[in-house]
C-alpha cells in the first residue's frame, strides 16, 4: 500500500479554524487527522503541500515512524508548530489507515486497552456574561449534561499582574461556579500563562478554598524555572505543556518536576505515537497525562486511543458540546460524552473510529479567526 497523496479540509468558526487532512492510498483506504492552528492555518496548508511532494506521496502509510522522521528531520532546519502540526495530522491518518487495514482501533496497535472509559472534562461552556451569576448558570448546565469536571480562565485580561479589585471578582466567579457544581465535580483553574510566579502565587492562595484540581498554565511558558518557583510554593497540583511542540523539549520540564500534569497537544506534537511516548516518559517520573484538545471530533477520537493504552492517563478536554457545538456534524462517529458517567466510551471501531464528511465540513468554510485572551469579552470566543 503507498499513499497516493493528501486533501485538506477547512472547517472554520469566528474564533477557530480546525485543519482535516486525509491521506489518501493506492488501495483505496483513507484516513483522517485533525489539526487547530492560532493564526497559522494557511502557513500550515503551505508546509503540507511541499510535504506532500517531498515526503508523503508514494510512501508506505504502515511506516509511520520511518514517515515522521523524514518529516522531521529531512528538511534539515528545526520543526516548529507549524511542521509538528503538519506531521501530526498525516500521523493520525496513516494510524486511522493502518487501523482500518487490520480492523481494529488504533488503542489495539499501541499496547492495547488499560481502560474502557475516559473522563472528560467541559471547556468552552463560559460563553456569556462575566458575572457570578451567568456563570453559576452555566456551570449548572455543564453538570446537568453529565460532566463530572470543569475548566475556567476567570482572570479576564490579566497580565503579569491583578490588582486587588480584579483579584476579588475573580474569586467571585469561581465561588459561583464551586456552588453550583458542588464539592466533587473536579474544577480546573486555567490561567493561559497571564502572570508573574509573585502574582500566580498570591492567587492560588485566593483561589486554595475552592479546591482547584490543577492550575494550568501559571506563569508564561518559555521560563521553566519561573514555573517552578510557583510550584514550589503552592499545594494545588501544576499542569502545562499544551504550548511545547516537540517530546523532547519536555526533557527540561520533567527534570525540573515543576509540572504533575502534561498538556500535550496531539495536533500540535507530531501525532498520536509521539504522544504516547511522551506519556511513556510522563509515567517514569510519576506525572499524569491530560492533552490540550481545542479542535473537533477527529482531534477528540485521536486523544482518546492514547487514553484508551496509557496508564497514567488522567482526563480528556472537550469543548464541541459547548462552543461551536454545530461543527460535531462534520464528523460522522463523532465521540460523545456518557451523561450517565461524564466519560467517553472507548470504541471498538477500527482506526479512530471515526470518518470526515467532506459535504457537512464545506458548510463551514474558513474564516479569519481570531482568539485573543488580552482583548476584553474574549472569553465570549465571539470576535469582533
Amino acid at each position: 500500500m503507498r499513499i497516493t497523496g493528501i486533501s485538506t479540509h477547512v472547517v472554520g468558526t469566528p474564533w477557530r479554524n480546525l485543519t482535516y487532512v486525509q491521506v489518501h492510498t493506492d488501495e483505496g483506504l483513507t484516513g483522517v487527522g485533525e489539526t487547530r492552528m492560532l493564526g497559522r492555518t494557511d502557513a500550515l496548508i503551505g508546509y503540507l503541500r511541499e510535504a506532500e511532494a517531498n515526503h508523503v506521496a508514494g510512501s508506505d502509510p504502515f511506516a509511520v515512524e520511518d514517515l515522521v522522521r523524514r518529516m522531521k528531520y529531512g528538511d534539515y532546519g528545526r520543526a516548529g508548530e507549524i511542521v509538528m502540526s503538519g506531521i501530526a495530522v498525516v500521523e493520525m491518518a496513516c494510524w486511522d489507515i493502518k487501523g482500518k487495514a487490520l480492523g481494529v482501533p488504533v488503542w489495539q496497535l499501541l499496547g492495547g486497552k488499560v481502560t474502557d472509559r475516559v473522563k472528560a472534562y467541559a471547556n468552552g461552556w463560559y460563553t456569556t456574561e462575566r458575572t457570578p451569576e451567568a456563570y453559576h448558570e452555566a456551570a449548572s448546565a455543564v453538570v446537568a449534561r453529565g460532566y463530572r469536571a470543569l475548566k475556567i480562565d476567570p482572570f479576564g485580561t490579566g497580565h503579569f499582574e491583578l490588582d486587588q479589585e480584579e483579584t476579588r471578582y475573580a474569586v467571585s466567579l469561581i465561588e459561583a461556579v464551586r456552588d453550583a457544581i458542588g464539592p466533587d465535580t473536579e474544577l480546573m483553574l486555567e490561567m493561559h500563562g497571564r502572570f508573574s510566579p509573585s502574582t500566580a502565587v498570591r492567587i492560588a492562595h485566593e483561589m486554595a478554598p475552592f479546591r482547584p484540581a490543577w492550575l494550568e498554565e501559571p506563569v508564561p511558558p518559555e521560563n521553566l524555572k519561573a514555573l517552578a518557583k510557583v510550584a514550589g510554593r503552592v499545594d494545588v497540583p501544576i499542569a502545562t505543556g499544551e504550548r511545547i511542540h516537540d517530546r523532547f523539549e519536555f526533557r527540561e520540564l520533567f527534570e525540573s518536576q515543576a509540572a504533575d500534569i502534561i498538556q500535550p497537544d496531539v495536533g500540535h506534537i507530531g501525532g498520536i505515537l509521539e504522544t504516547r511516548k511522551l506519556a511513556a516518559t510522563a509515567e517514569t517520573h510519576y506525572t499524569l497525562i491530560a492533552p490540550h484538545n481545542v479542535g473537533g471530533s477527529v482531534l477528540t477520537a485521536a486523544g482518546l486511543q492514547v487514553a484508551g493504552c496509557t496508564p497514567n492517563f488522567k482526563i480528556l478536554e472537550h469543548f464541541n458540546d459547548f462552543a461551536d457545538a454545530d461543527i460535531k456534524k462534520v464528523v460522522r462517529g463523532a465521540p460523545q460524552v456518557d451523561p450517565a458517567t461524564g466519560c467517553f466510551e472507548l470504541s471498538d471501531a477500527p482506526g479512530l473510529g471515526v470518518e470526515l464528511d467532506v459535504d457537512a465540513a464545506a458548510e463551514f468554510p474558513q474564516q479569519q479567526a481570531r482568539f485573543d485572551l488580552w482583548a476584553d469579552g474574549w472569553e465570549k470566543r465571539q470576535p469582533k
